[in-house]
């Protein structure tokens, strides 16, 4: 069995380029890059930080959980990349209660609130969001973690090598660690 990473914080905290990284250290290993699977509404799509799409972003979160779960039910370390605050944490441990054998763990990268806006905004491509509103109300939802502070790292002054370093000791030593 393999085992399901997930790297969470706002726009701007390094999820994508911390999570390539991360699955180069494993041998086998999945990146799901969690934006590609809001792309995939071809009609009736809506802005994922708008309130009203949050039925949407439900449907599109457990999809996630569950295509996470089954490629580490085939054996690959599956990195989930994306903005998955602890208010959608109970999509992978659904899915994951359905896996009991397959370890999960859950970090978020929490730069302060001006390196995310300025990591954010200095995004290219069309579907960068780098308007600050959207980007600052991010990064406030994950201000207060409650049960899942520990599971937070400050990435404020870290390069990517060292937060990839800093997530990995984690994974490994248990320290993010879920379970149903």
């Amino acid at each position: 069995m393999g085992e399901v990473i997930i790297v969470s914080g706002s726009p701007g905290s390094g999820k994508s380029t911390v999570a390539r990284e991360l699955a180069q250290r494993y041998e086998r290993a999945v990146h799901l890059h969690t934006d590609d699977f809001w792309h995939n509404i071809v009609r009736g799509a809506i802005p994922p930080y708008r309130p009203e799409s949050e039925p949407q972003n439900h449907t599109v979160v457990g999809v996630i959980a569950t295509a996470a779960f089954g490629y580490a039910e085939g054996g690959y370390t599956t990195i989930v990349d994306g903005i998955v605050g602890p208010w959608m944490l109970h999509h992978y441990l659904r899915a994951q209660a359905h896996h009991p054998d397959i370890a999960m763990h859950y970090t978020i990268l929490r730069p302060d609130r001006a390196t995310a806006l300025s990591r954010a905004q200095q995004r290219t491509g069309p579907d960068a969001l780098t308007d600050a509103g959207p980007v600052l109300a991010a990064v406030d939802q994950f201000a207060d973690l409650g049960g899942y502070a520990a599971h937070a790292l400050d990435t404020t002054a870290l390069t990517v090598a060292q937060t990839v370093d800093a997530v990995h000791a984690a994974v490994n030593a248990g320290r993010h660690a879920l379970s149903t």
